[in-house]
């Protein structure tokens, strides 16, 4: 399988020392330049990271400028190129978060993935034992956004109690 990532779920995975994820659960993973860029230089709460040096990631130019120009009048340009390379190399699945990112995405008719969808997919597949925990460092460590009822849906889907192992 052949997915295309933006910034934010590849810090979220690094963060939690899960980005190994990206290789066991898809294999081969595409990064276009500016999300590659973004990620040497992250927001203040970040590590930079280098995904060059992973064996699993592939980072490519995005082909189409006119098409990230497009993009870019309302997306940043991780996202841009991100959902523009999606399209280019017919990749199965994208990782985005950010809501402005996963909505154009929808538009462009390609199911967008996010950081929590990736959690759930590893607890469904028993790569990892517990979602809600790590939810709950990615808000609490780096202020990373989820809803309630984003939590609340990832924890059914993950087959754990709604409070979490942690909250019981």
């Amino acid at each position: 399988m052949i997915v295309v990532s933006d910034t934010s779920p590849i810090h979220a995975l690094n963060h939690l020392g899960l980005l190994h994820l990206l290789k066991e659960q898809y294999g081969r993973n595409l990064v276009p330049n500016a999300v590659a860029s973004e990620l040497l230089d992250p927001r203040a709460r970040l590590a930079p990271l280098d995904v060059r040096g992973l064996d699993y990631v592939d980072v490519m130019p995005s082909g189409s400028l006119d098409r990230v120009r497009a993009l870019g009048l309302r997306l940043d340009s991780g996202e841009s190129e991100a959902l523009t390379l999606v399209l280019e190399v017919g990749a199965e699945t994208v990782l985005v978060d950010e809501v402005v990112g996963r909505a154009a995405a929808r538009r462009l008719g390609l199911s967008p993935l996010g950081v929590i969808g990736v959690l759930v997919e590893a607890k469904q597949d028993g790569l990892i034992e517990s979602v809600g925990p790590l939810i709950d460092r990615l808000k609490d460590e780096i202020k990373f956004f989820v809803s309630d009822a984003l939590r609340v849906e990832a924890l059914r889907l993950a087959g754990e109690p709604e409070g979490g192992p942690d909250r019981e």
